[in-house]
C-alpha cells in the first residue's frame, strides 16, 4: 500500500519539486535517472541537488541505486506528491479527508473543495507492471514503458471517457486530472457487492445497471471490466465507474466485452440473488438487443 503524502506538502520546498519533477523528466529516457544529469533536468545546481536529494530520500519520495551507476527513480510517493501539489496550486482541491477506498489498482480518497469530492490515484502496474502491461492497450505496443507511464495513462484515458460519458451515462462527474490522479464528484451511496437488496428491488437494479451500460454504448464506449465492485448503488439511482480499461465501440473486440460485461453482472445478481433473477434471462441475448440498440427492460428478454 502506498502511504498518504498529503501531510509532506507544507514541509516541502519549491526546489524539492524541482529535484522531483526532474527526476521525473529523467525517467521519460530511463526507468533510473543518472545523478549527473539531475542538474540540467531540475535546474538546480550540483550542490542544491544533494541537499534536495538528501531531503527526498529522507522522505521516501525517490529511491537510490548505485550498480554500475549512482541512479535515482521516483517512488509512487513522490509521484503522489507532484500531482497533489499541481492540483492544489489549480485550487481544485482544498484540503485532504480520509480514504475511501483502496485497491491493486488504484487508491482513492476524500478531498475537500467546493463540497466534497474524490481524489483517486492510479496505480496501474506498481505492482504487477508486466501484466497490465500485456493487457492494457494503452501500453501493448509500447516498448519502453514504466510504471509512471501506465499509472499516467490510465488516468489520461480515464478522464477522457467519464469527460465523454458524464452526464449522459451515470458515471462520476469528472473534475480535473493530472499525472496519474483525477479528482471526481463523489459517489453517493454504497458498493454493489456490499448492498443488501430486497428481492423485489433486484431486478430493478439490474435493469438500471443494463440502461446505463446501454447508454454508453450508444455514446461510443463499453466498460469493459464491469463487476459488482465498478458500481454504486443509492437512492437515486446507480453510479458505474472505474473507467480505465474501456474500449471505444469501434475497437475490434468491443462486442466480446460488452458480452463478458453482461454475463459479469448478470452473474452476480445470479449467485447472490438466485430467487430474483429470471431464469430465461439470457446474458448473450440482452447483450445482443444492447448492440443493436433495441434493449427495452428485463422483463422483455424474461419471456
Amino acid at each position: 500500500m502506498v502511504r498518504n503524502v498529503a501531510g509532506l506538502l507544507p514541509e516541502l520546498e519549491p526546489e524539492d519539486f524541482y529535484l522531483l519533477s526532474g527526476v521525473e523528466q529523467g525517467m521519460r529516457f530511463s526507468e533510473w535517472v543518472q545523478r549527473e544529469k539531475l542538474p540540467k533536468f531540475s535546474g538546480l545546481t550540483e550542490e542544491e541537488v544533494d541537499y534536495r536529494l538528501e531531503r527526498c530520500l529522507k522522505r521516501g519520495l525517490v529511491e537510490k541505486k548505485t550498480i554500475q551507476y549512482e541512479g535515482y527513480t521516483l517512488q509512487f510517493e513522490g509521484y503522489d506528491v507532484l500531482a497533489l501539489r499541481a492540483l492544489v496550486e489549480r485550487d481544485t482541491i482544498s484540503g485532504f479527508g480520509s480514504p475511501l477506498g483502496v485497491g491493486k489498482e488504484s487508491d482513492v480518497y476524500e478531498v475537500k473543495s467546493y463540497k466534497p469530492l474524490a481524489l483517486k490515484y492510479h496505480r496501474e502496474g506498481y505492482t504487477n507492471f508486466r501484466e497490465v502491461n500485456r493487457e492494457r492497450d494503452y501500453t501493448s505496443e509500447n516498448r519502453h514503458v514504466s510504471w509512471m507511464y501506465t499509472a499516467r495513462k490510465a488516468a489520461e484515458r480515464e478522464y477522457e471517457t467519464l469527460e465523454a460519458l458524464y452526464p449522459d451515462v451515470s458515471v462520476p462527474r469528472p473534475i480535473d486530472q493530472n499525472r496519474h490522479a483525477i479528482v471526481m464528484e463523489k459517489m453517493p451511496g454504497v458498493e454493489l457487492s456490499r448492498a443488501k437488496l430486497e428481492d423485489e428491488q433486484v431486478v430493478g437494479v439490474l435493469e438500471l445497471l443494463l440502461g446505463e451500460i446501454a447508454r454508453a454504448r450508444e455514446a461510443g464506449y463499453v466498460h469493459a471490466d464491469m463487476s459488482e465492485y465498478n458500481v454504486f448503488v443509492a437512492e437515486e439511482g446507480v453510479t458505474i465507474f472505474d473507467w480505465p480499461q474501456a474500449v471505444p465501440t469501434d475497437h475490434a473486440n468491443a462486442a466480446e466485452f460488452l458480452r463478458r460485461d453482461v454475463r459479469n453482472l448478470l452473474g452476480y445478481f445470479r449467485r447472490k440473488y438466485p430467487r430474483a433473477v429470471p431464469d430465461d434471462l439470457d446474458a448473450d441475448a440482452v447483450a445482443a438487443s444492447i448492440e443493436a440498440g433495441t434493449f427495452e427492460s428485463v422483463e422483455a428478454h424474461a419471456d
